[in-house]
């Protein structure tokens, strides 16, 4: 009972701020100022969602206080019909009570960031590149699905269309929020184009997933980089273009270094380079203040060695598992089409179960 009403506290403050927030938005000052109007319309919405299950939740508690007075009627089949409504009505307070909980969990602020995503080849040769083009094929999928805009930043091609590095950007709704499970080592399990003799090969390939950074999150000072720029070329050597268009960043406080060469112009070169750089550089700055979560990078990449990975794909018994969470589906062909919800969804619900059972 110590956790309902814990909670009812904090609904009724969840409330009494969805007030002030519904003022805010009828105020002239707030109404002229465009940022600040965004701001408070994204609050309300998010405060609104809680305070409608809660005055639900309202309805309900007084629905079970009727009934149990009912329940002592001289009429023994009107007690009886309460006794009975009173089993629903509190099966649908619980019921709605888990999903207060949830609404009350503390948001991680990157939830609704867009993000950087880069996807390396790992053990496994020209089969790890093969299958590093397969991940992000999946994942171009699975932004389309979500209706999310994604643009190239970077790629490094092999010679038969694989990738030993490819780093893109997705924008859209909560991104971040979905995609941050699929940083890790993705181990594959299956006969690889390269093999002849028709043999199962297992290779890796490394995915880091990134909160985007914006200009007034991370500061880069003129002073504080060096760039160069190169001419842009293909696989084996071959020039692509014949002017100076690619772009090498070298950040110096830190030494971090990011190439871009996939567009034509030196100027749209530079800007992907240092949106990856500013990524990067949050993320490091993330780590500083949260020193729990130091090591983060770390672990979230590792070497890209087979025995380390958060998730297998055997594609001879079309089978994807999830080693976090022991998960295991038998639809990889839907999945390596995009079909990505039922793995994230499945992790979310671990995580939130993770979060309830601390808060206990």
């Amino acid at each position: 009972m110590n956790t309902v009403i814990d909670i009812r506290d904090r609904l009724k403050d969840v409330e009494a701020k969805f007030a002030s927030v519904e003022a805010a938005l009828s105020d002239p000052a707030v109404l002229s100022d465009p940022e600040e109007l965004k701001k408070q319309s994204k609050l309300h919405n998010e405060l609104g969602r809680i305070v409608s299950k809660y005055r639900e939740f309202q309805t309900l508690e007084e629905q079970i206080a009727q009934a149990e007075a009912l329940a002592h009627d001289s009429d023994s089949e009107i007690a009886e019909l309460a006794r009975s409504e009173i089993a629903e009505l509190e099966e649908r307070r619980e019921k709605l009570l888990n999903e207060l909980r949830l609404l009350l969990l503390p948001k991680d602020p990157l939830d609704e960031k867009n993000i950087i995503v880069e996807i390396r080849a790992g053990t496994g040769g020209e089969e790890a590149a093969l299958f590093a083009a397969d991940l992000f094929r999946m994942y171009t999928k699975y932004a389309e699905s979500k209706g999310w805009k994604i643009e190239l930043l970077s790629s490094n091609v092999t010679g038969l269309d694989g990738f030993k590095e490819v780093i893109f950007g997705i924008e859209g709704d909560h991104v971040y929020s979905r995609m941050k499970f699929e940083a890790g080592t993705h181990r594959v399990q299956r006969v690889p184009e390269t093999e002849a003799q028709g043999r199962i090969h297992t290779s890796a390939a490394t995915v880091a997933v990134l909160p985007e950074a914006e200009e007034v999150e991370i500061e880069i000072k003129p002073e504080d980089l060096k760039i160069d720029v190169f001419r842009s070329s293909g696989p084996g050597g071959q020039s692509v273009n014949t002017t100076d268009s690619a772009v090498r960043v070298t950040h110096l406080p830190t030494g971090l270094v990011v190439t871009c060469q996939d567009e034509k112009s030196q100027h749209k070169n530079k800007a992907k380079a240092l949106k990856v750089l500013r990524a990067r550089l949050l993320e490091i700055e993330s780590q500083r203040q949260q020193r729990e979560l130091a090591e983060t990078r770390r672990k979230m990449v590792g070497s890209g060695d087979r025995s380390e990975r958060i998730r297998t794909y055997n594609f001879p018994q079309n089978r994807v598992t999830d080693h976090r969470i022991n998960l295991t589906l038998y639809s990889l062909d839907r999945i390596m089409d995009g079909e990505l919800d039922p793995l994230i969804d499945a992790l979310i619900l671990e995580e939130q179960t993770q979060k309830l059972k601390s808060l206990e």
